[in-house]
C-alpha cells in the first residue's frame, strides 16, 4: 500500500487534534471535580498535544514543498524545526506544572480522588497509547521525524497518566501525593522535551553517517571498479526525504579524466538507485605504492 507523506501526516494530525481535545475536556473536568493539580496538569499536557499536532500538519505541508532557487535542497528540514518547536512547547508546559505542584505542596491540602478520576485516567492511558501507536506506525511508513516526535508526545502523556493512576491508589495514605505526582509529571515532560530537541538539533547540525551505509557504499564501489578502492571523508546531509552524501576516493594518479569521471559516475548512480542518496565523490590521486595492482 502506497502512503502519501503529506496526506498521511495531515490525517494523523487531524485525528490527534480531535482525540486530544476530547480527552482534555474530560480530564480537565475530572481534575476540577477531584481538585487534583496533577490531573489538571495532565489535561493541559493533553491539550498541548493538539497544539503540537497543528505544527505537525503545517510542518508536513512546508516540508513537502519542492526545491526552489532559495532552497535548492528542498524544504525537508522544516520537519526538524517543527519537532524542536514541539519540544520547546513541552518544556514550557513542564515548567508551569513544576510551579503549580510546588504551590500545592506549600498549601498542604489533600486531594480526594473519586471513581470519576480513576475511570478518566484509565481512558486517557488507553486513548493516548493508541494515538502514540498510530503516530509511530505512520511515521515509520512515511519516514516522518515530526510524526515520530508527536508519537513520543502522546506516549509521554500516557506514561504520566499511569503515574497519576498509581498515585490515586496511594492518595489515602499520603497527603502530599498529588503535589509530588505533579512534579513527576513535569519531570517526565522535561525528559521528553530534552530527547526531542537533542535528536532534532543533532540532525540539523549534522551527524556521522551510519556505518552500515558507509560499508554498503564501499561494497558498491568495489563491485563497480572490480578492485579495492580507498574511500574516506564521508559526510551526510539530511533534508527531510532528500539526502546528500559526499566522500573522497583515491584513484591512480595516472588515470585519465574520462576514466575518473566514469568510475565516480557509476558509483553515484548505484548509490542513488539502491540507497536513494544523491552522492558527490571527490577523487584524489594515489601514491604509486597504492596502485601496484594496475
Amino acid at each position: 500500500m502506497e502512503y502519501n507523506k503529506e496526506r498521511t501526516v495531515s490525517l494523523a494530525g487531524f485525528i490527534s487534534i480531535i482525540g486530544n481535545i476530547i480527552l482534555f475536556a474530560v480530564k480537565y473536568w475530572a481534575g476540577i471535580v477531584s481538585g487534583s493539580i496533577a490531573i489538571i496538569a495532565d489535561a493541559w499536557h493533553t491539550l498541548s498535544d493538539s497544539i503540537s499536532s497543528i505544527f505537525v500538519i503545517l510542518g508536513a505541508k512546508v516540508a513537502a514543498k519542492p526545491a526552489d532557487e532559495e532552497h535548492p535542497f528542498g524544504h525537508g528540514r522544516f520537519e526538524h524545526i517543527t519537532s524542536i518547536i514541539i519540544g520547546m512547547m513541552l518544556a514550557a508546559i513542564g515548567f508551569e506544572f513544576i510551579i503549580e505542584s510546588i504551590k500545592k505542596l506549600s498549601d498542604g491540602g489533600t486531594t480526594e480522588y473519586g471513581m470519576v478520576a480513576k475511570v478518566v485516567t484509565v481512558v486517557s492511558i488507553l486513548g493516548k497509547e493508541l494515538m502514540a501507536q498510530m503516530s509511530f506506525f505512520l511515521g515509520k511508513k512515511v519516514n516522518s521525524r515530526v510524526l515520530k516526535a508527536d508519537g513520543w508526545h502522546h506516549r509521554s502523556d500516557a506514561l504520566t497518566s499511569i503515574i497519576i493512576l498509581v498515585g490515586i491508589f496511594f492518595s489515602g495514605y499520603f497527603w502530599w501525593i498529588d503535589g509530588v505526582l505533579g512534579i513527576l509529571v513535569a519531570l517526565m515532560i522535561f525528559y521528553t522535551s530534552y530527547s526531542i530537541i537533542k535528536e532534532e538539533t543533532n540532525a540539523l547540525l549534522g551527524e556521522v553517517p551510519d556505518k552500515a551505509v558507509v560499508a554498503r557504499i564501499k561494497t558498491i564501489a568495489a563491485e563497480e571498479t572490480k578492485r579495492e578502492v580507498f574511500m574516506h571523508h564521508f559526510h551526510i546531509h539530511q533534508y527531510g526525504d532528500h539526502t546528500e552524501i559526499t566522500c573522497h576516493i583515491k584513484l591512480p594518479a595516472n588515470s585519465s579524466l574520462f576514466y575518473t569521471h566514469k568510475v565516480c559516475n557509476k558509483i553515484e548512480r548505484r548509490v542513488l538507485s539502491e540507497l536513494n542518496m544523491e552522492m558527490t565523490i571527490h577523487p584524489e590521486p594515489m601514491e604509486e605504492k597504492e596502485y601496484d595492482w594496475l
